[in-house]
């Protein structure tokens, strides 16, 4: 299981990869996938927590993703069949991932806005033919859920039924817009900052490219308002913001397209590769001391946390205790687990204690 969900996770990259390197450097893409690789919420979900289906719905959505640009130009009808598919996969590992199917929203307001506009007298014909395979693909998501529905149904007495909370539990009238991104409860830029640069270059590239860009912005945002507004927005002992893990082909596309922007503020590529490499080898090396801290309870692995002793901890604690961990981790694995798991139980009865 372990090693299927890491091949799983690096199946993500690599598909983050081949959409962004279209767009940007080949070298600034293959930054910024080591980067996200290392410096977000994914690596402790690739390979500490493999049963967690988060590296799983990495590569689903990057493979959404990859595809749908592939064939966006002129999508023929068999596309419009295995995109369907790949959704239908995609949503069967993750339900939030339905926020991804904004691209194809977006994209069909502006095919439908384009024909409507036209002057010719087959715009009816060509609106009826995109309208009828986007009903296809939808039919096609939906016997794909089947499975999914059948298992609910017996699991959980209905068909829509999926064991967390109804969505009249949700926080509609209440959303905590700013505490899922800044929060020190597992915040998502507050615990992996380096996606701040990932949505500035989103930001950027839908400014500059619209008909890619805005879709994709709108995939993240819509993403975003999903978990604002879900009650357990900060996924209990998540690290950093495990729910955004959906998002690594985007978060990677976002970053590649500033470390290009920012290269050009160089007079020489080498030392705008310096730089940044550098600079992405902090983010990295202080994400992989936080995870440490997680993974072994130096912070709490459930609420808020304090970031002035994460920091201390940084310089003070993990430098120390790192190696002989690392080497209990690969030798004692199971003691070690152990250990932690009964550091947690610890820790959850005193937050239970009035």
């Amino acid at each position: 299981m372990g090693f299927g969900t890491a091949i799983c996770g690096f199946l993500a990259l690599i598909f983050s990869f081949r959409l962004t390197r279209k767009y940007v450097s080949p070298l600034w893409a293959f930054l910024a996938t080591l980067a996200i690789w290392w410096a977000s919420s994914l690596p402790v979900y690739m390979y500490f927590n493999p049963s967690w289906s988060h590296a799983h719905s990495a590569f689903t959505a990057a493979l959404f993703l990859w595809y749908w640009e592939r064939t966006r130009e002129e999508r023929s009808l068999r596309q419009w069949i295995v995109l369907g598919l790949i959704t239908g996969l995609m949503l069967n590992v993750y339900y939030p991932n339905f926020m991804l199917v904004a691209v194809i929203l977006v994209e069909a307001l502006w095919q439908y806005w384009k024909y409507s506009s036209e002057a010719s007298g087959q715009k009816s014909a060509k609106i009826l033919s995109v309208f009828s395979r986007q009903l296809l693909f939808g039919v096609i998501v939906c016997v794909c859920l089947i499975p999914t529905f059948v298992s609910r149904w017996i699991v959980y007495g209905g068909p829509f039924e999926t064991g967390y909370l109804s969505i009249r539990d949700f926080l509609w009238g209440t959303p905590v817009f700013f505490k899922v991104l800044f929060s020190a409860n597992h915040g998502l830029l507050s615990w992996t900052p380096v996606l701040i640069f990932s949505l500035l270059g989103l930001v950027l590239f839908s400014w500059r490219s619209p008909r890619m860009g805005i879709p994709f912005l709108s995939a993240a945002v819509a993403f975003y308002l999903f978990i604002s507004i879900y009650p357990d927005w900060a996924g209990i002992s998540s690290y950093g913001n495990r729910f955004f893990i959906s998002l690594s082909a985007l978060f990677i596309f976002g970053l590649a397209i500033l470390l290009e922007g920012f290269a050009s503020l160089f007079s020489h590529r080498r030392t705008a590769v310096i730089v940044s490499t550098a600079v992405l080898g902090c983010f990295a090396l202080w994400n992989l001391g936080m995870i440490y801290q997680w993974g072994t309870h130096l912070i709490p692995a459930r609420g808020p946390i304090s970031f002035s002793r994460a920091a201390s901890n940084q310089f003070q604690v993990v430098p120390h205790q790192i190696s002989s961990q690392m080497r209990a981790y690969f030798l004692r694995r199971g003691d070690l687990m152990r250990q932690i798991e009964q550091k947690d139980i610890e820790q959850m009865k005193q937050n239970a204690q009035p």
